[in-house]
């Protein structure tokens, strides 16, 4: 059942989503750069408060969308290729590339989870092989949209400043591989670690539709 209890856990999320969201719009590092990272969040956040009476997701979900939101939040302040701790990383370690984004695209694979929810409440689709590879799927059909969409962006703008840092391969021929590769990764693991979790929270937080 729904409780008071999980609707303040919710609102705890939002506000601090919306902190977050609030710090990165001081100052970041540029503002058009910023705009295209932090507004598919904000679309998607919008959508989901509009919905929230309507169709009331999890804890669980609600705490993957947010971590998603800060994630992208946090790397249009910075620019995901200059993110201080990943850049610190690269130094300590030696690496070729600010890692930030294999990081958020590894974490997006969580995604993968609110996913799995929409179709056990909203199909008849059950637990099984068949729900995890539709769902694995669907989170990797996202990926390639976003993908393509940074390089539309990239030709429409003609390789500007703002569309390389969005698009931020880093002279890494391959990075579109990898990002789908890290999302993939995400989606697996994320799938075998919540899926019991998430099972029990279906039952214990969502009246029956």
């Amino acid at each position: 059942m729904r409780t008071d209890g999980n609707i303040r856990i919710h609102l705890f999320l939002l506000l601090v989503v919306i902190a977050v969201f609030i710090w990165s719009a001081i100052k970041p590092a540029s503002y058009l750069t910023w705009l295209l990272e932090v507004s598919p969040a904000v679309v998607g956040l919008i959508i989901i408060i509009a919905a929230y009476n309507k169709f009331r997701f999890t804890t669980l979900s609600y705490v993957i969308i947010a971590i998603l939101a800060i994630i992208m939040f946090v790397g249009g302040h910075y620019i995901y290729s200059k993110v201080p701790l990943f850049n610190w990383i690269k130094d300590a370690f030696d690496l070729k590339r600010n890692h930030y984004d294999r990081f958020g695209h590894l974490l997006k694979g969580l995604f993968v989870i609110v996913l799995r929810e929409i179709l056990l409440r909203k199909t008849p689709l059950t637990k099984g092989p068949w729900l995890f590879a539709i769902v694995v799927s669907m989170s990797l059909a996202i990926a390639a949209l976003y993908e393509i969409i940074e390089w539309l962006v990239s030709k429409i703008s003609k390789g500007g400043e703002a569309s390389k840092d969005f698009l931020g391969i880093q002279g890494d021929i391959w990075d579109t591989q990898w990002d789908m590769l890290c999302c993939l990764i995400g989606s697996v693991i994320a799938l075998f670690v919540f899926s019991k979790l998430h099972d029990r929270l279906l039952k214990k937080e969502i009246i029956k539709e």
